[in-house]
């Protein structure tokens, strides 16, 4: 399969022609720095605060606060507006279009915490779940907390300033995982799930502030908002409906099979995404204010590439042997209750590989003004998805996440067809990309396959079982990604470097 366009080279970036392109190629590799170091500080403590609260909260728990953020999850998108992805890619930003948006993130920060307070009661309804309500309710003045530093955040990616904000976020990472480990272990249930959604909000919106310079002026300006206004529209949009192929799930497993079964699908689901959430979403919000100063198709898809190379070399062996691993990793870590989740894990493993592969697409539409091609691709994808988690709810949440996987056969290569050709870039150049990751990776889950085997005719115990596959597939994996991909280990090796590069306006700690 090929798409239009020239051909891009993966090995090098076209030389830049201005200064300001030339200081990208460093920034864009100290970005993705301080994202490696974030996010595996932040995997760390969502993975101790995981085990925390599977061991100190039951699946009801987590189910009825589940209930409730997939609603909060549509008030934090529509609070946005697509107005910080507006600040970030537009090529002239002026104070008024700053102060606009600060002033227009805040009334609807605010607009977004009444009716989340106001809908609780129907939510619960809804749910048939009365407990719900409070948690609904509770969790609203997180929307008027994230409203107050969506401003600053969008310009600090602007300006690639990712040391401050990798440092803000391990810090409000650490401070909710505190939070939700003292709130359990103290028997607060569910409400530790509630209290790290309100302190990670509100811890953040302060170290924004005092990472940013920038503060608002007490004015408005509808020229400004309208400007802007397209372009955040179209995101919005796709936002919204992406909303609702992510949330759609949750909310009819939740209606139709109970608070119990939804927790433990959202254990398993929450694992199959960690590589987009703490890799892969990461890594596109450095591309995304990159590519929007590129500009240049060509540029753009050769760093594309690249990047989907490093993505794959991390996301594939975790994924690939979580497949074989599951049933030993939920029952030794999580506990014989999680025990639902297993298989679950397992399915959508693959489909949070595949997902965290193309995650860089929507940076690289967004900032090629491809918001329309997004949207309709978003529309599409989400009637695909929405028809699967019906199609798969009478066979329960195992049907529902197979029906999904499904599904994601013909999303996902739709998904890489448009970014391919919005850039120009032939599709086999992708596909060469990620070959020799995927090459090694699937050498590696076929001898984990093999020595599980013979563990469980042994009768050696599962937490044994974990340890050995763990510590095999470490040392197996290495060799195998040098034999198949080589060029990987140079660009560790770039991104390693950056770190010496200097940020001078980026000594000051938030």
């Amino acid at each position: 399969m090929s798409t239009s366009g020239p051909p891009v080279s993966e090995e090098a970036i076209p030389p830049a022609t201005t200064g300001e392109s030339r200081d990208l190629a460093p920034l864009v590799r100290s970005g993705v720095g301080w994202k490696v170091i974030s996010q595996v500080a932040g995997q760390i403590l969502a993975f101790g605060t995981s085990i925390v609260v599977a061991h100190f909260l039951t699946p009801r728990e987590v189910g009825l606060v589940v209930m409730a953020l997939v609603f909060a999850s549509l008030s934090l998108v529509i609070t946005d507006a697509g107005l910080a992805a507006a600040l970030v890619q537009k090529p002239n930003l002026t104070e008024d279009d700053k102060t606009t948006a600060f002033w227009a993130s805040v009334a609807m920060g605010f607009l977004m915490m009444l009716a989340g307070i106001g809908l609780s009661w129907p939510v619960a309804d809804l749910y048939g779940e009365p407990e719900v309500q409070v948690y609904f309710a509770a969790i609203s003045p997180a929307f008027l907390f994230t409203a107050i530093g969506i401003v600053q955040g969008a310009l600090l990616i602007r300006e690639l300033r990712f040391r401050s904000l990798e440092l803000r976020s391990m810090i409000a990472s650490s401070a909710s995982t505190v939070t939700t480990v003292v709130l359990a272990v103290a028997g607060a249930g569910a409400w530790a799930l509630v209290g790290q959604i309100l302190s990670i909000t509100s811890v953040s919106t302060v170290l924004l502030w005092r990472s940013s310079d920038w503060r608002p002026r007490m004015t408005f300006t509808p020229a400004s908002l309208r400007s802007m206004a397209l372009f955040s529209g179209h995101v919005l949009g796709a936002r919204t409906v992406t909303w609702a192929r992510t949330n759609v799930d949750n909310l009819l497993i939740g209606r139709y099979l109970g608070a119990a079964p939804l927790g433990a699908y959202s254990i398993a689901f929450n694992l199959m995404v960690t590589p987009v959430t703490r890799v892969a979403s990461p890594v596109t919000q450095v591309f995304f204010p990159a590519f929007s100063r590129m500009r240049d198709p060509v540029r753009i898809g050769a760093v594309w590439l690249r990047a989907v190379r490093l993505l794959a070399a991390l996301v594939v062996p975790a994924m690939l042997g979580m497949i074989v691993v599951a049933p030993d990793f939920i029952d030794v870590v999580f506990g014989q209750r999680w025990h639902a989740a297993a298989p679950v894990l397992q399915i959508l493993a693959a489909v949070g590989m595949v997902q965290s592969l193309q995650a860089l697409n929507y940076g690289i539409l967004q900032s090629t003004a491809n918001t329309r091609i997004l949207f309709r691709y978003t529309l599409f994808a989400t009637a695909a998805a929405i028809g699967a988690f019906v199609a798969g709810l009478p066979w329960g949440i195992v049907g529902v996440a197979t029906a999904y996987a499904l599904a994601s056969i013909v999303i996902e290569p739709t998904y890489l067809v448009i970014t391919a050709r919005a850039i120009g870039v032939p599709v086999r150049a992708w596909l060469n990309s990620v070959r020799g990751a995927l090459e090694a990776g699937i050498g590696m889950a076929l001898v984990l396959f093999a020595v599980r085997i013979g563990l469980v005719d042994a009768g050696v115990p599962a937490g044994a079982r974990l340890a050995v596959l763990i510590l095999l597939g470490c040392l197996v994996y290495p060799p195998l990604l040098w034999w198949r991909s080589p060029g990987v280990l140079t660009e560790l090796k770039a991104v390693r470097a950056a770190r010496s590069v200097p940020q001078t306006d980026e000594q000051s700690s938030p």
